[in-house]
């Protein structure tokens, strides 16, 4: 890693040069684990799809909360805060599609990574769910691998997105 050395004999790293080592390693800011980078909202009117995917994000130490509905999803939004929601397409009362656009077009919420997970993979399901905001689409079955490749990545885009804007 670049470092440089001060007058002192005291080393420092740069910011940038720090955050591209924690990404190129697969780090986390881990220290705090209250932390949304750590937080996880799965939103699915499936019991079973919730569990499964609990089940995989908790072996990974990721803090999950599960909401059946949109209207759930966007109470615990704001009650759980979490860095990323990872939702399903279609639930009754409101579409995963819809709760998509209200998170990306909330200014407290924005930022919020969404992971779509559909059962229902077609180029137009997929193309409505990423023009309304969601940063992947992944496609059922799931196997346990796949969906942390997703989630990892996306946490890590989330890690340079704050590198990028505190330099």
């Amino acid at each position: 890693m670049k470092a440089s050395r001060t007058p002192g004999g005291h080393y420092r790293i740069s910011q940038k040069d720090l955050g591209s080592f924690v990404i190129e390693k697969g780090m986390y800011p881990l220290a705090d684990n209250h932390s949304s980078d750590k937080k996880i909202l799965i939103v699915d009117d499936d019991p079973g799809a919730q569990k499964l995917m609990a089940r995989i994000l908790f072996d990974e130490k990721f803090e999950t909360e599960t909401a059946s509905s949109g209207y759930e999803a966007g109470i615990k939004v704001a009650r759980f805060k979490p860095g990323l929601i990872v939702i399903g397409l279609f639930m009754p009362e409101m579409t995963g599609f819809e709760v998509c656009r209200r998170i990306k077009e909330g200014p407290e919420t924005a930022h919020i990574k969404i992971l779509a997970v559909t059962g229902y993979d077609n180029p137009e399901n997929k193309g409505l769910i990423m023009t309304a905001g969601a940063d992947d689409y992944l496609a059922k079955p799931i196997e346990k691998d796949v969906p942390l490749r997703h989630v990892k990545t996306l946490f890590r885009s989330t890690v340079m997105e704050k590198i990028r804007i505190n330099n």
